[in-house]
């Protein structure tokens, strides 16, 4: 009915009239500089919507608006066509989005009744609206959300079916060899000792090296080892796009010879071992200049598969659990609470830092994990009634079940601690990394991951006890983020994070790196923004999981499950009066 041709989220270029820009969302998310996880693409499908027209059915579209960090406002992404005559519809547009684990992405769904053939929205009947975050999708079950549609008081307004799917379009990886026969020799005392040069080409018909074989020393018959590239590296996801490989000997002194050349295109190559895979290697030169000259040999594909790369995605698609632990430093170099100087000042109006920290970072996480109940530890307090420090309470006060529901669950546990522990020490992190390592040391098999975050004003006293418990967690399925809070200076915590050198204790290094570490004072605005500052702090606190996350699986050979079957809607049949 629109008579849009373009796909949601984009623009012919010098467009004038008709649809508004349709925003991306890079136009406005001032924070989203770094590369993207991936992209996925948004489908949309109603139920049972609402019946506005009188002699038909409504005519529904979909329009939906991300929002921006820092005001807060909503911005059209794009819309889906109109599908005539239908409460049931499945819309063909999709939307794709850039989407970022570390960032809440929160979502708007609005339907609306097309009456004409104008783009203002307020010409059309409003069907109700859907609230979600991208996150929420992505972590539902086989990434398939089903919510119910509101915004009309006192009316059901039907249900609404968003499903997301990673776009893998150069997400594959190949496994290549090749072997070669009757090369050209090109060393005077021995015969040659030849290798591959692979190039891809560009746009503007220059070529871009992507890979070199290994050097197969004195032979004129070699075989080389099989190698992996992505296919992104090799043909940019273009199938036909011109391959180069050059074949050369190699010579001590890097003035390697040139054997000869020839081309070839993804396309062919995944044909596999095969006639159409043995390519004549070709020396212009010398070819110009020899009227007998055949080739300078021949290079045979021996083997070509196809290997996809899993992602953070595709495991949460199979249903692995992400669970959260928060743990909060409740010693007395924070300051007592009752002060504005404090780091746990109760302040009625505004989150203190503690808060702040908690709230950032736990509304990202929350959206991974199904059943929203967090445990919620304290460390570095005495406990009433008599008064023992401890350094893995229950911020509820129930040791035996510490969970708290939603972030919202954990806030109200942390105020309601601050009231009757008293801030004490000394600040011992191994105990909470323990406690969260016993749980992952239980479930190794990929189906949970495990994300301690650690809130503390950094003045650290068991330095040496947690590296070993870090030590010893590297090789579990679990991730430490640490927050710095207050104005000390953190360099016991940047050594903890092992960027720069991997953490090590009595002579035995991490597995791998899963500590992040962030001092939250580098995200305070000064125009007392927070709104952008916590947006900023959960991006760079959790951008680092999904790679720690991944390198667990890979070094456990691990493979995500199978993703439950996709959606299809059941066919409705039209049942015609006679």
């Amino acid at each position: 009915m629109f008579g849009l041709e373009k796909p949601a989220g984009q623009r012919e270029p010098g467009r004038s009239g008709g649809f508004p820009k349709m925003a991306s969302v890079g136009d406005f998310n001032v924070l989203s500089s770094s590369i993207p996880a991936t992209k996925v693409e948004l489908s949309v499908s109603c139920r049972n919507l609402l019946d506005r027209d009188t002699f038909s059915k409504s005519d529904p579209i979909c329009v939906l608006y991300t929002q921006a960090i820092g005001n807060k406002e909503w911005r059209e992404f794009g819309r889906t066509e109109v599908i005539d005559n239908t409460l049931n519809p499945d819309f063909v547009r999709k939307f794709i989005m850039d989407y970022f684990f570390e960032e809440r992405e929160n979502l708007r769904f609005d339907f609306y009744d097309v009456d004409s053939k104008s783009p203002n929205l307020s010409k059309h009947d409003f069907l109700g609206q859907m609230f979600c975050t991208l996150g929420e999708i992505v972590g539902s079950q086989g990434s398939r959300l089903e919510k119910s549609i509101v915004g009309i008081p006192g009316k059901k307004c039907g249900t609404v079916i968003v499903t997301a799917e990673e776009l893998g379009c150069c997400r594959d990886s190949v496994l290549m060899q090749f072997c070669a026969n009757k090369l050209d020799k090109k060393d005077f005392f021995g015969k040659s000792d030849p290798f591959l040069v692979f190039h891809r080409s560009n746009e503007d018909g220059s070529f871009t090296i992507c890979h070199k074989t290994e050097v197969v020393k004195n032979t004129l018959n070699p075989v080389w080892q099989a190698f992996k590239i992505s296919v992104r590296a090799l043909c940019n996801g273009d199938y036909d796009r011109t391959i180069k490989v050059e074949v050369y000997d190699w010579d001590r002194d890097g003035s390697h010879d040139f054997i000869g050349e020839f081309t070839t295109s993804y396309r062919e190559l995944s044909r596999g071992q095969s006639q159409f895979n043995v390519y004549e290697v070709i020396n212009p030169k010398k070819k110009g200049k020899k009227k007998k000259y055949v080739n300078s040999g021949t290079v045979t594909l021996l083997s070509f598969l196809i290997e996809t790369e899993v992602s953070f995605l595709d495991y949460i698609k199979g249903g692995t659990q992400i669970n959260f632990t928060v743990a909060i430093d409740f010693t007395a170099s924070n300051g007592n609470p009752s002060q504005p100087t404090s780091l746990h000042y109760m302040n009625p109006y505004q989150l203190n830092a503690y808060g702040m920290a908690l709230r950032a970072v736990g509304e990202i996480i929350q959206d991974y994990d199904s059943d929203k109940m967090f445990p919620a530890l304290g460390f570095g307090a005495r406990l009433p009634p008599d008064g023992r420090v401890s350094h893995e309470f229950a911020l509820n006060g129930n040791p035996q079940n510490p969970y708290c529901h939603g972030i919202d669950g954990v806030m109200e546990a942390y105020y309601r601690s601050l009231k009757c522990v008293q801030l004490y020490g000394p600040t011992n992190f191994a105990p909470v990394i323990n406690h969260v390592a016993r749980y992952a040391a239980s479930v190794k098999d990929g189906s949970q991951y495990f994300v301690l975050l650690i809130i503390t004003d950094g003045v650290i006293s068991d330095m040496a006890q947690t590296k070993e418990s870090i030590v010893n967690a590297s090789k579990l399925p679990m991730s430490i983020i640490i927050v710095g809070v207050g104005p000390a200076e953190f360099d016991a915590m940047e050594e903890l994070d092992g960027d720069v050198v991997r953490i090590s204790s009595r002579g035995r290094f991490a597995e791998r790196d899963i500590v992040q570490f962030v001092p939250f004072r580098d995200y305070i605005d000064r125009s007392g923004n927070h709104v952008l500052s916590m947006a900023r702090l959960a991006k760079d606190v959790l951008a680092e999981i999904p790679e720690q996350f991944l390198s667990y699986m890979r070094v456990r050979g691990i493979k995500p499950s199978p993703a439950p079957p996709p959606y299809t809607p059941p066919i409705h049949v039209l049942q015609t009066q006679i």
